[in-house]
C-alpha cells in the first residue's frame, strides 16, 4: 500500500532516455538551415511500443528498456505507462474560440515531469507485478 500511496517519493526506475539530434528545418527567408525549437508530438500521443520496451514521447525524445513486467501492471484495461500517455497528450477542442482562447496546454512544457512519472510508476508497477506474483506462489 506504501509503495501506491508514496508513488512520488519512490526511487525512478532506471530507463534509458534516447535523443535524437536536432532537426534542421529550413529557414523560410534565406534558405538556410536551422534548428526546430519545439519538437513535434507524434500523432499528438505518445507512441507505446509494448514488444520493444519503448515508449517514443516526440520526435526527439524517447524511452528505452521498459521492463515487459511495467506493460503487465493494469488500471482497467491498459497498463498504468498507457494511462500517463493517455492524460498528458495534447488534444485540440473543436470549438474554435475555446481552442484560440483556452488551448495553453503544450507537452513540451511538461515533458520533464512526464518522463519523471513515467519513470515512478514504472518502479511502481514493475514491483507491484512483483508482489502480485509472490502472493500467487505463496502456499494456502
Amino acid at each position: 500500500m506504501d509503495l501506491h500511496i508514496g508513488y512520488e517519493a519512490v526511487e525512478p526506475f532506471e530507463l534509458e532516455r534516447v535523443e535524437a539530434g536536432p532537426s534542421p528545418s529550413p529557414l523560410p527567408a534565406s534558405g538556410e538551415r536551422g534548428l526546430r525549437s519545439d519538437p513535434k508530438r507524434r500523432n499528438r500521443c505518445s507512441k507505446a511500443d509494448r514488444e520493444a520496451g519503448r515508449i517514443m514521447l516526440d520526435t526527439q525524445t524517447a524511452l528505452a528498456a521498459i521492463p515487459p513486467e511495467a506493460w503487465d501492471y493494469k488500471l482497467g484495461n491498459r497498463s498504468a505507462l498507457e494511462w500517463i500517455l493517455d492524460q498528458y497528450k495534447e488534444r485540440n477542442p473543436r470549438n474554435r474560440p475555446i481552442r484560440e482562447k483556452f488551448d495553453t496546454y503544450r507537452f513540451a512544457d511538461y515533458k520533464e515531469r512526464v518522463i519523471d512519472l513515467l519513470m515512478r510508476v514504472t518502479r511502481v508497477s514493475v514491483e507491484t507485478q512483483a508482489i502480485v506474483e509472490a502472493m500467487k506462489a505463496a502456499v494456502r
